[in-house]
């Protein structure tokens, strides 16, 4: 039974599937807009939705719980400097997903993840 355990496994070990959500979260934020399978954008979502909150206070010490959370220096920079402006007056709700259709190879569903 899997009473009150929360997250997707999403097929794949703890380490892996850590490493792919932090790259794909890097992504959203830098390029704003990520095609992915639709699992994978509701896994995603919440990590985005947190880290744009925290890059909303501005400080230092947001600065370092971005730096402990993603690999690429350019979507903490991204983070801090342009995102967290944006939704500075804004209260939650900072990403979108909008389905895409199924792929041709799987027929895996698609989905788009973009930020509003």
């Amino acid at each position: 039974m899997r009473h009150r355990n929360k997250g997707t496994i999403l097929d794949r070990k703890k380490g892996p599937r850590e490493a792919m959500l932090k790259n794909l979260v890097s992504s959203v934020l830098i390029y704003e807009k990520v095609k992915t399978t639709k699992a994978k954008a509701k896994a995603v979502k919440p990590l985005v939705e947190k880290l744009i909150s925290t890059a909303r206070a501005n400080d230092l010490t947001a600065r370092r719980k971005l730096i402990k959370a993603l690999p690429q220096p350019m979507a903490i920079k991204k983070a801090m400097e342009v995102l967290g402006a944006r939704y500075k007056d804004r209260k939650g709700g900072y990403t979108r997903i909008v389905k895409i259709g199924r792929r041709q190879g799987d027929g895996a569903e698609m989905a788009q993840i973009e930020l509003v």
